[in-house]
């Protein structure tokens, strides 16, 4: 979207120095990210955005947008607030009311946001301009980015949504404006922050509350917590679920995965059935393209072609990837992230890998649970010794737990525990531990920094 200074310093209240005719035609967080004609907003976190004001000058920002006053090149401008957060949840605030003809699908969940927003951009695209969030851009800063990174034709625009606090979902609703709204799975990550099962709940729950009475709110039928989703929100109901499950609207049946866990399904739907084929990996990749398929076909996009969009969408990386070196090692990446419903997943799709050799699981701390830590990290061990892993290699002080549930599990093999204290320490245990034959699979929340033995591991492997 392209804004001049003199629109910048409308939207945002904000003191304008230099050039008003000063033109942006990109918006970044990150002077890495930046192209020239760009505007950087001075973001003050971890770090201080002020301290790369001068190498967005010099990487060919036209306009910045800040919180303090700012040396400006003549031929450039700066718009001066009181905090750059709020003049970029304002800037997109205003780029929502220029997307006069889109539809606005906010997305979110405990796990399974990104693969939705994939499938939902990919099912789409066939019959509308779609713009989508980049990467994981989900958050206060990343909300107001997605929408001002629409062109001003797009007809529909999908937008992660990630809530670590009551209240963060409410508060990106605002800017965004949602038509309709997917919630994914309503789990674990971040129960310590948002108050556990019922907190998660209600914290997800302010998606379908923000739509209006003419949207459309997508969920999963027959969990506990359907109920209190639908009374959430005055806007029209569609939910999604398996064969067995009573009621639902759209309905997967008979589920089966290839040997590179690629998902082939039935898909029965209020506008008819199709067979879909994802690219995407992972049986509980079948719930998220059935939520997208929901949103799609009631946008009108022709069954046929939703399914074969479907298949089109394509793992952010880092997840769910699958890679076999020549040795005949496996590797199944999915260290981008963790929560309990994401690291089940996984487990289970690790499983399913026909290898002659051995299980082993590389993970690491599912962080920001709260009082639930220590009964997930054991749930997931004990699930882990159920799925056949043989090895378990637990990284961090925070993933102990996972040792005393694979050990109390009724399996009829003992699992090996290798703890370790940090990724590299668990790189060089992994090295020396996977043979030929094995299949290794590499997940933790991002901060664990798995991707290090992930990559370690790809060593010659190829993508399957």
């Amino acid at each position: 979207m392209e804004l001049t200074a003199a629109d910048i310093a409308a939207a945002v209240g904000g003191e304008l120095t230099g050039r008003a005719e000063a033109v942006a035609h990109s918006f970044v967080i990150d002077t890495r990210q930046l192209e020239a004609g760009g505007c950087f907003v001075a973001l003050v976190a971890e770090r201080d955005g002020h301290d790369f004001v001068p190498d967005a000058w010099a990487r060919g920002a036209t306009i910045a947008l800040v919180g303090r006053e700012v040396a400006t090149p003549n031929d450039r401008a700066s718009v001066r607030v009181q905090e750059p957060l709020d003049g970029l949840r304002a800037l997109g605030a205003m780029a929502r009311d220029r997307l006069r003809r889109a539809v606005v699908v906010g997305v979110t969940g405990s796990a399974g946001k990104t693969a939705t927003k994939d499938l939902l951009t990919a099912a789409l695209e066939s019959t509308r301009t779609v713009h989508s969030s980049p990467a994981s851009f989900n958050n206060e800063a990343g909300v107001p980015l997605t929408l001002l990174g629409a062109p001003l034709d797009a007809e529909a625009v999908v937008a992660e949504m990630g809530a670590r606090f009551a209240g963060n979902i409410a508060a990106l609703c605002e800017v965004a404006r949602p038509d309709a709204g997917i919630v994914t799975n309503v789990g674990l990550a971040h129960a310590g922050l948002l108050g556990g099962p019922e907190g998660i709940a209600r914290a997800k729950g302010e998606l379908l509350e923000a739509l209006p009475a003419h949207g459309l709110a997508v969920f999963e039928a027959g969990t506990a917590v359907a109920g209190q989703l639908r009374s959430s929100t005055e806007a029209r109901v569609l939910t999604v679920g398996g064969e067995e499950v009573p009621g639902a609207d759209v309905r997967v049946r008979r589920v089966r995965l290839d040997d590179d866990l690629r998902p082939h399904f039935e898909l029965d739907t209020p506008w008819g059935s199709a067979s879909v084929q994802l690219a995407l990996r992972g049986e509980h990749q079948v719930q998220n393209a059935a939520m997208a398929a929901a949103v799609a076909g009631d946008l009108g996009v022709p069954l046929d072609e939703l399914a074969a969009g479907l298949g089109r969408a394509v793992a952010a990386p880092g997840r769910m990837q699958l890679l076999r070196g020549s040795g005949g090692v496996v590797v199944l990446n999915d260290a981008y992230n963790a929560s309990p419903p994401s690291t089940a997943a996984a487990l289970r799709s690790l499983a399913r890998l026909p290898v002659r050799g051995r299980k082993i699981a590389v993970l690491g701390e599912m962080r920001e649970l709260g009082e639930h830590a220590g009964t997930e990290h054991e749930a997931i061990g004990r699930l882990a010794a159920e799925c056949g892993v043989r090895v378990l290699v637990l990284v961090g002080d925070g993933a102990r737990p996972v040792a005393r549930g694979a050990q109390q599990a009724s399996t009829p093999h003992a699992v090996e525990i290798v703890a370790v204290a940090d990724a590299e320490a668990a790189r060089v245990a992994a090295c020396d531990l996977v043979r030929a034959g094995d299949a290794v699979l590499v997940k933790a929340s991002r901060a664990v920094g798995l991707e290090l033995v992930a990559e370690a591991l790809m060593g010659a492997a190829v993508d399957a």
